[in-house]
């Protein structure tokens, strides 16, 4: 999937040199995007917060993720990671293989082996192993990332699992697979869009997905 990740934190001045509100910026960027996001249904109670939109070459949202309970900790902090809850919902647009914009090139189908890489490397993004010196760290994530490809794309091997949850209140089947870092997950829905998800501290088999009906409350 040929996206290039966009932090919702960086957008220009509005009009008149004045800064856009951060939250305003955020939710700018989920606000162009031509499909429904996903988040936990209504069962969850706690707080909600934008993270990031990732985009195409042409700058079409391409997906995003939402996250849920305690905001991570930086990595390393291992006593904090013991304490945290979180789950985070990555939506992906359910794209064919199609020519880009400017059409120089194919851009490669989404499917739910998308949202599967998407959801393992976020949880990468939030993890690193106690004790592990810093000149390691990035040999470490580059072989984790790799790894978390190779799972991606082999959603039938022995890794995974498959757990039926809610997803609009429709049982729906998802790939799973726990690691010591946390869990993911991915399928899709009747709504055009996959649905990836990764968490840690707060189980996977209680949750239900659901469509959000008004991103911009977000704000």
């Amino acid at each position: 999937m040929e996206t290039t990740s966009r932090s919702v934190a960086q957008p220009p001045a509005a009009e008149g040199g004045q800064q856009v509100p951060a939250a305003r910026r955020a939710v700018d960027g989920y606000l162009r995007a031509s499909f429904p996001w996903y988040g936990l249904d209504e069962a969850f109670t706690g707080p909600r917060w934008l993270m990031q939109v990732g985009t195409a070459a042409d700058g079409a949202v391409e997906h995003g993720s939402i996250g849920h309970g305690d905001e991570p900790s930086l990595r390393g902090d291992v006593a904090a990671e013991d304490r945290e809850r979180f789950a985070v919902v990555v939506t992906v647009a359910a794209n064919p293989s199609r020519r880009s914009a400017d059409g120089t090139g194919l851009l490669e189908a989404t499917t739910v082996s998308s949202a599967a890489w998407l959801a393992g490397v976020g949880l990468l993004s939030f993890t690193w192993p106690g004790q592990m010196d810093h000149s390691l760290r990035d040999d470490w994530l580059e072989q984790q990332t790799e790894t978390a490809w190779e799972l991606a794309d082999d959603l039938d091997g022995p890794e995974w699992s498959t757990l039926s949850l809610p997803v609009d209140g429709v049982p729906t089947p998802f790939h799973y697979r726990e690691s010591e870092y946390g869990w993911v997950l991915a399928g899709s829905t009747q709504q055009g869009v996959h649905v990836g998800a990764y968490g840690r501290g707060m189980s996977a088999y209680g949750l239900g997905f659901a469509a959000i009906k008004d991103i911009a409350a977000y704000e």
